[in-house]
């Protein structure tokens, strides 16, 4: 479709607009860089809409959230929440709140909402209720597609619970944090002994689990933050986790070579061990339909694995 020149540095994080948001469009990405700066694209246009200047290091982490509000991680120990929202005296990239409280760089964001904003209208089949045109230009595409994600974000939301963030940090904790109403944290959870790479929230929100370099991942409970379980396995740093879509489930992918399959939250040993990579795995996903993870190492392949 075309390429933007974004940043002077490399590009550290990517985030698209959830779909209830824009009546179908999804035409606005934001980015982070190292250069220190996050912007907001239009794709379509292919022009910056706005920059999100105000950090003083390198960007490590961006989430755009489901309340119109984008998140920035920063070497500079700090969170920067920005508008991303026009309309009603409102100014789009404009700085809404510092979020202050790691001694150290921030590495990894989790919103609650993740999943629900990644997926939008679709079920785990990839399929839209009550929406028979398969042309995603069509006006009766989109309309269908826009009032199916706004209908699944307010199930998700269900009694109007606050959205929620998560940070992991070098200081070797993570924060809880309710961004919309409040500047300081919610809880700071110990228990890591080394850096924290990386925080998923669960598809529903129940459990976050993080990863460390310390070899272990562990799981929070995701409204109160209470320590839930420690899974140890891994001989490496572990480097991401992934949940699969009904939320029984987790993989991690490590410095060992190998990623394992955990069973939520009972299991503290790993399910399965999934072998084969010849080096590092630093990255995975599990698939919205459940039916398949993907790893990628270190030594150049991504391998599929059928659940």
């Amino acid at each position: 479709l075309g390429k933007m020149q974004a940043h002077s540095k490399w590009i550290t994080g990517l985030a698209w607009e959830p779909m209830h948001k824009n009546h179908g469009k999804c035409e606005r990405l934001a980015t982070s860089s190292k250069d220190g700066l996050g912007k907001i694209w239009n794709v379509r246009t292919k022009r910056c809409e706005v920059t999100l200047a105000g950090h003083s290091d390198s960007i490590e982490s961006i989430k755009w959230g489901g309340e119109g509000l984008i998140y920035t991680a920063s070497r500079d120990r700090t969170i920067k929440v920005w508008n991303a929202d026009g309309g009603e005296g409102k100014r789009v990239g404009i700085l809404v709140k510092t979020l202050v409280g790691h001694g150290h760089r921030v590495n990894t964001l989790a919103v609650s909402c993740d999943y629900v904003c990644r997926t939008g209208p679709f079920d785990h089949y990839g399929k839209i209720a009550d929406v028979t045109s398969k042309d995603r230009d069509s006006a009766e595409w989109r309309n269908g597609a826009y009032k199916a994600s706004v209908e699944k974000y307010k199930a998700f939301k269900g009694s109007g619970e606050p959205e929620r963030l998560v940070s992991g940090s070098d200081d070797f904790t993570i924060l809880v944090w309710n961004p919309i109403e409040n500047k300081r944290p919610i809880k700071r959870l110990t228990g890591h002994q080394q850096a924290i790479n990386h925080i998923a929230f669960s598809p529903d929100s129940r459990f976050f689990a993080s990863a460390s370099f310390d070899k272990k991942v562990k799981v929070w409970n995701g409204r109160s933050g209470d320590f839930v379980a420690t899974m140890t396995g891994h001989v490496g740093a572990v480097y991401q986790v992934a949940w699969s879509s009904d939320g029984r489930y987790l993989v991690s992918a490590s410095k060992d070579s190998t990623a394992k399959l955990w069973e939520i939250p009972s299991g503290k040993k790993a399910r399965e061990t999934l072998p084969g990579h010849e080096d590092e795995v630093y990255a995975l996903d599990w698939s919205p339909n459940g039916a398949s993870v993907a790893t990628g190492s270190k030594d150049r392949t991504i391998k599929i694995w059928k659940h």
